[in-house]
């Protein structure tokens, strides 16, 4: 009804509330910077003349020195020669979003699957944490795994499926995971030393593998096949990653993988060591099922995924083989084709 409004928070009265004063705190905000310097007075300026015996200033160079001059002033000066952070206020590399940053290169990481965390154990490799999903069905491998964790002290964390999936990446990990220190590579020297002392030497050269699964997968065949180990460039290649432990099914626990910087020079030393380096290659002139040579001592040199062999690499290589396959097919995925090879060499050796 009119006179009974309940309208509550209204103004009753038109008398305004009493201004609160800065209390003279804020003269300095008031007070003028002073004059305004004309374009002939700034350096930085492009209309800038200098007087006579002066020297023009870099204009990047005076930009620099306003950019560290201001940072100082705000208590986080640069060093001489670093740049300036991204204006999102992020270090290291960009990442699109809803995607992880990549791990820092010396930091640890999660190795899954049921068969890569029992040889990682097996091989007694320094594991720091188990990681075992809740609910899991256990197998031998798993009743293993954590009586083997036990054992040795290792901490074992139960943690949900969710929980596994966001720490792997979405990773397939069967629900069981390892922290492991960064892979360890073998010294090359080392790898070349110790293949010698086999009585059939077999190393496996990869030119520019560059995906982990394949990577891995090579290792796996050449543990299986009787290779000493498997050499790799420190760049442009795919390492040692979680992704290529699992794919090694614990292979790579067993088999060392040594990082060289360059390729050619690597297999020359091992031809200066005896070695016969045979590169895999569509356009070989010699077909695989008539490789004689298999029975000497022999490094398999395995190309990118790609382009196969570079040019230099192909040079190099004593002989160059390829694999016959139907002229329907085009060619074998890396790994595969090392496989075959490594079959095919292990056969005759057999013989």
């Amino acid at each position: 009804m009119p006179g009974n409004s309940q309208r509550r928070n209204r103004r009753t009265s038109s008398k305004k509330d009493r201004s609160v004063g800065s209390g003279g705190k804020g003269k300095q905000s008031l007070a003028g910077r002073g004059r305004t310097l004309p374009a002939d007075e700034r350096p930085w300026h492009k209309k800038f003349s200098p007087g006579e015996g002066e020297e023009l200033p870099k204009r990047t160079a005076w930009k620099q020195e306003k950019e560290r001059r201001k940072a100082a002033a705000e208590g986080h000066a640069p060093k001489a020669g670093q740049r300036k952070p991204a204006a999102s206020g992020r270090s290291g590399p960009r990442v699109a979003p809803g995607r992880r940053s990549a791990a820092a290169k010396d930091a640890p990481e999660l190795l899954v699957g049921r068969n890569p965390v029992v040889e990682a154990l097996r091989a007694h490799i320094p594991v720091t944490a188990l990681y075992v999903a809740q609910g899991i069905e256990l197998d031998e491998r798993t009743i293993e795994a954590v009586r083997t964790a036990g054992d040795r002290g290792i901490a074992i964390m139960e943690v949900s499926r969710a929980e596994l999936d966001r720490l792997t990446g979405g990773v397939l990990h069967q629900g069981i995971g390892v922290q492991v220190p960064p892979y360890e590579y073998e010294p090359f020297e080392d790898l070349i030393a110790a293949s010698t002392e086999s009585p059939a030497p077999l190393l496996v050269a990869l030119d520019g593998v560059t995906d982990p699964r394949n990577l891995g997968a090579i290792v796996r065949s050449a543990a299986a096949f009787g290779a000493q180990g498997v050499f790799l460039p420190s760049r442009r290649s795919a390492g040692m990653t979680a992704t290529a432990w699992r794919t090694s099914a614990g292979a790579a626990a067993r088999l060392p993988v040594a990082q060289i910087t360059n390729m050619t020079r690597a297999i020359k030393q091992c031809q200066d060591a005896g070695f016969l380096a045979i590169g895999l290659d569509a356009d070989g002139e010699i077909p695989l099922y008539e490789l004689e040579a298999a029975v000497d001592p022999v490094v398999l040199v395995v190309g990118s995924e790609g382009r196969g062999l570079s040019r230099l690499v192909g040079e190099t290589c004593d002989m160059r083989v390829a694999i016959p396959i139907a002229t329907a097919i085009e060619s074998l995925n890396a790994s595969v084709a090392t496989a075959v090879a490594l079959a095919e060499i292990s056969r005759r050796r057999g013989s």
